[in-house]
């Protein structure tokens, strides 16, 4: 059977700067923004060319907010994806690699700054943070691992 990730919730501290963050400046698509009342509102959003949404809102979760870390964009070019980022005023360290040249260490220890020297798929990364500081990688992948 399939299970393919459908939705993420996540954790934000004001839903209205939250929308303008990923719709206006990410230019992310809007699926919806349901008030169903005072208390619980659900907005959900998709990433270009993403299968996959996130929500956020009120009475959603319980975590706080700022507290996810570590959500992955898959891009096929990283320093672009990077230039338009900060074209949108958003702000984007990297590209890095993990010095071990697996995937990376939590938080910013054991980074090589710049692209991966073979520019290998998987091998490069940058990051950014919402207004919250829920926190996103991009890793760059241009060709699939088999099986994937």
């Amino acid at each position: 059977m399939d299970m393919k990730l459908e939705v993420v919730i996540l954790p934000v501290s004001d839903v209205d700067r939250a929308k303008g963050f990923y719709v206006e400046q990410l230019g992310w698509r809007l699926d919806a923004d349901f008030p169903i009342n005072d208390g619980y509102r659900i907005v959900q959003v998709t990433p270009p060319g993403s299968e996959c949404s996130i929500i956020f809102g009120q009475g959603l979760t319980r975590q706080e907010a700022g507290t996810l870390h570590g959500l992955q964009l898959t891009v096929t070019d990283i320093v672009k994806a990077q230039e338009e980022l900060t074209s949108r005023g958003v702000e984007v360290s990297g590209p890095f690699r993990d010095e071990t040249g697996a995937f990376h260490h939590a938080g910013g220890s054991h980074r090589v700054p710049g692209l991966h020297p073979e520019r290998a798929s998987y091998g490069t990364f940058a990051a950014f943070r919402d207004l919250d500081g829920n926190e996103w990688f991009l890793q760059e992948v241009t060709e699939r691992a088999p099986g994937r």
